[in-house]
């Protein structure tokens, strides 16, 4: 089983076009999600397009779980929200053209996403999809924590692969013997941004499983066009 795996795509559809173009070089079997799907938290609105996003993804079959800006828009009424500053006012102007654009069954659906999905994998391990950590899907497990703060994230959850997103810088490590592989972010992408503050990069991770374990590779891919080949993540170094 081969796994393409993405998160906090935020909206960007050029992004997430990008990434299924890199895709298509391959075959797999499964796509997955790791939440904040459509809600744009950048400061550029023209680059969103939430409802094709999630079209994009409903034809893809991907299996997705709810983030916390997806659980944000799905729940709050932004006539109800008090801002407070400038900014909180650009964020509730953008939430109530979000809400209005995707409509109340997508945001039905958003709201009865998932926190987590599980799956088996092909050695007889199990795998978690979660958007933060295991013991709190609104809080991130970052490439920078110590095992510890790692170990309190992931509590005793039985699952030997986690795969998360919410810090949008992607890792690789294993901390007493669970493995935790942190996707970045599709339409989010710290790294590479540019003086207009548009992403220049988008974050991928092939994820394959066979009864010999699991692979694991992780890509960036230039938001440039014509499309370039996706070169080896750089950044946060597996551990």
């Amino acid at each position: 089983m081969r796994a393409l795996c993405i998160s906090d795509i935020h909206g960007n559809l050029l992004a997430l076009t990008a990434i299924l173009a890199t895709a298509e070089r391959r075959s797999f079997s499964k796509l997955l999600i790791a939440g904040d799907i459509v809600f744009p938290g950048g400061n550029e609105d023209a680059v969103t397009q939430p409802l094709e996003t999630w079209r994009r993804l409903v034809a893809a079959g991907a299996v997705m779980v709810q983030g916390v800006t997806d659980q944000a828009l799905a729940t709050l009424d932004p006539n109800h929200i008090e801002a407070n500053s400038d900014h909180e006012r650009r964020m509730v102007d953008r939430m109530k053209r979000v809400r209005s654009e995707l409509g109340d069954v997508v945001l039905e659906r958003l709201q009865r996403l998932p926190k987590t999905f599980r799956m088996n994998l092909e050695d007889g391990g199990e795998l978690v999809l979660v958007h933060g950590s295991p013991m709190d899907p609104s809080e991130a497990i970052t490439f920078d924590m110590s095992d510890e703060e790692v170990l309190a994230l992931i509590g005793d959850d039985p699952a030997d692969v986690i795969v998360c997103g919410m810090s949008h810088t992607p890792f690789d490590r294993t901390v007493s013997e669970v493995r935790i592989i942190g996707l970045g972010s599709v339409g989010e992408a710290p790294d590479g941004v540019s003086p207009r503050e548009l992403p220049q990069v988008a974050h991928a991770t092939w994820i394959e499983s066979s009864p010999s374990g699991v692979t694991v590779e992780q890509i960036v891919v230039p938001l440039d066009f014509p499309m370039t080949e996706p070169r080896a993540v750089s950044g946060a170094p597996a551990r």
